[in-house]
């Protein structure tokens, strides 16, 4: 891989496409197992300079020179300083919020531009998806000029906030009598807060692209409590985060995560160490037992174990080394540049675990013990344990975001399988500032024949997971002539249609489709969709529906995840057994009428 030359499949361009769809993901997988996506240097360098530059350099400087707890270049002077704390969280919060933090850029499907965000959020005509259709006031999927200036107006509240200076407070100067720099106003949290909600009720894109799962708490605690109340409870918030991270991770799904997400680090350029994560490359690239090590006990384990080390403990050494595990953990992350490429929140959680548990420890006076009552305690940790236990028992009723499944495996997943000539409608959907991604590679320069292979790639890194093989399976199932048609991740095409994505499926489900065929209109058989609902924690299935965008859900169905994550990505002994619980009637017959008249 050279800096500006990637890692391209070996295969013959022109005559790739002609190739049986399973043979196409065989050879993509394969080639991933060794190059990953096999992106130029330059990919990942411009990333690092983006974080640097941006978020680490422009947070900093900006967040102490605002607060007086400058320069920014003596990090000894104001690392523990809680209003830079603070501060770097909203900084966060806002780079989030606009798109340039994660989901941004070629790794997470955005080529030209490589915004989503900002561009989609402040137009009108848009598409925005409603949490709740029982909540008054948020009825349809259009987002009107009311929608645009209630997120302008979160982004201003949020940069208020942050450029605003320190404020004294009673309760620092009890806790820290020196400190000089104060905090952020309280009453500079409630706009940011209400507009967190009110966006989110309108459109849980931005809600979710903004992390509110995991900052609006934050931004609740800066508001309400006192200083030792709001850092016992900012430990609280993270630890919830780590541990419901580790449960989730717990099961088959995510060996088949760390394998292929080892491949696509430019940090790991050896071979044979990518394909030591994999059981007997080429033949089986099923993870392997250190790819099952990695993942449960340099994942699970440490995720659940160390967290709680650090909330319990009284000693400096083994705080110290927790601190270091945890900051070690997250900079592994960022290092193998995951396709929603949540770099910002890694680095920013690298630097709360040293802020946190070394600047205040629960030896100093900030333990679970040490809140003003009990009963806020008790009330905190139910409030934040909330939907992390509701969304792994009902993952229908709670994003994999609030459920904590990140990195996980357990995600709602789905593919989107084009006749013909039909997904070029897409670019036909009105008020979107971008086009489908294979063409904004071509806009790029990249021949058709590359851009197309390229975009395949993805599909190929979703085989190897575990959702994949039951997806693939459905589709073989379902459609005759598979192998004509144009198959897309969808978790990449939903970036292009509505401006993020994070691996959540819940954002391309029938929501989505149904937004996108009132505005474009497919007819019967152009484009089939199937969709996938992550795992119950007390289940052994996944259910997967099966939608015609034109006609809407036409089947229903489970598998068993052991039978998925024991086959190979590309099934060459076939799909695997399905569980058909609800057809739609004569759903089948309109679906072979059109895939009748697309067969050679």
């Amino acid at each position: 891989m050279g800096f500006r030359t990637g890692d391209f499949p070996p295969v013959d361009v022109e005559t790739f496409h002609e190739k049986p769809l399973q043979e196409r993901l065989r050879l993509l997988a394969l080639h991933w197992v060794e190059y990953g996506f096999g992106t130029p240097k330059m990919i990942p360098a411009t990333y690092v300079v983006k974080v640097a530059l941006l978020y680490v350099l422009g947070g900093t400087a900006l967040a102490t020179w605002t607060s007086g707890a400058g320069p920014f270049w003596d990090v000894t002077h104001w690392w523990n300083e809680p209003v830079v704390y603070q501060k770097l969280v909203l900084w966060t919060v806002l780079l989030e919020a606009v798109g340039v933090a994660g989901s941004w850029g070629p790794i997470a499907g955005k080529f030209k531009p490589m915004t989503g965000g900002i561009l989609f959020w402040a137009r009108p005509g848009t598409i925005r998806l409603r949490p709740w259709k029982r909540v008054p006031f948020t009825a349809g999927d259009r987002r009107t000029v009311v929608d645009v200036l209630l997120y302008l107006a979160f982004l201003a509240s949020l940069l208020t906030a942050f450029l605003s200076p320190g404020a004294p407070s009673s309760s620092l100067t009890e806790a820290l009598p020196d400190n000089t720099t104060g905090l952020v106003r309280p009453a500079l949290m409630i706009a940011p807060v209400v507009l967190y909600v009110l966006n989110g009720l309108r459109d849980k894109t931005v809600f979710l692209a903004a992390r509110g799962e995991q900052y609006l708490p934050a931004l609740v605690f800066f508001a309400v409590l006192p200083f030792t109340d709001m850092i016992v409870a900012a430990k609280l918030l993270i630890c919830v985060v780590w541990i419901g991270a580790g449960v989730s991770k717990l099961g088959p799904h995510f060996g088949n995560v760390v394998a292929p997400m080892v491949s696509n680090s430019p940090c790991i350029p050896a071979k044979w160490l990518k394909r030591l994560h994999y059981r007997d490359f080429p033949q089986d690239i099923r993870p392997s037992k250190v790819a099952g090590f990695m993942a449960h006990v340099g994942g699970t384990t440490v995720e659940i174990v160390t967290p709680l080390v650090l909330l319990f403990s009284t000693n400096r050494w083994l705080t110290l080394a927790g601190v270091v595990l945890m900051v070690v953990f997250h900079l592994f992350i960022t290092s193998t540049f995951p396709l929603a490429v949540p770099l910002e929140w890694n680095i920013l959680f690298a630097y709360l675990s040293v802020f946190l548990f070394l600047g205040f420890p629960a030896r100093d006076g900030y333990g679970v013990g040490d809140m003003s009552s009990p009963w806020l305690t008790a009330g905190l940790v139910a409030a934040l344990v909330f939907f992390p236990v509701l969304g792994n028992f009902r993952p229908d009723l709670v994003s994999f975001l609030p459920s904590m499944r990140q990195y996980a495996g357990n995600w709602a997943s789905a593919l989107w399988a084009f006749a013909p000539g039909a997904e070029e409608k897409l670019n036909s959907l009105p008020h979107r500032p971008t086009k489908n991604q294979v063409d904004q590679l071509q806009a790029m320069g990249y021949p058709p024949a590359v851009a197309e292979i390229t975009m395949q790639q993805t599909i190929a890194w979703r085989s190897m997971h575990s959702q994949g093989r039951g997806l693939f399976s459905v589709l073989l199932k379902n459609l005759p002539d598979l192998d004509r048609r144009t198959v897309r991740e969808a978790e990449f095409g939903c970036n292009s249609l509505i401006g993020f994505n994070f691996g959540d499926g819940h954002l391309h489900h029938l929501d989505l489709i149904n937004a996108v065929q009132a505005r474009v209109g497919f007819a019967p058989g152009e484009w089939i969709i199937v969709w996938v609902e992550s795992q119950p924690v007390h289940r052994d299935t996944q259910h997967y529906q099966v939608i015609d965008a034109a006609l809407g859900v036409i089947e229903r169905g489970t598998w068993k995840v052991t039978d998925a994550v024991r086959e190979q990505p590309w099934l060459p002994r076939g799909p695997i057994p399905l569980d058909v619980t609800w057809t739609r009637e004569k759903a089948p017959a309109a679906r072979l009428e059109v895939t009748e008249g697309l067969a050679p």
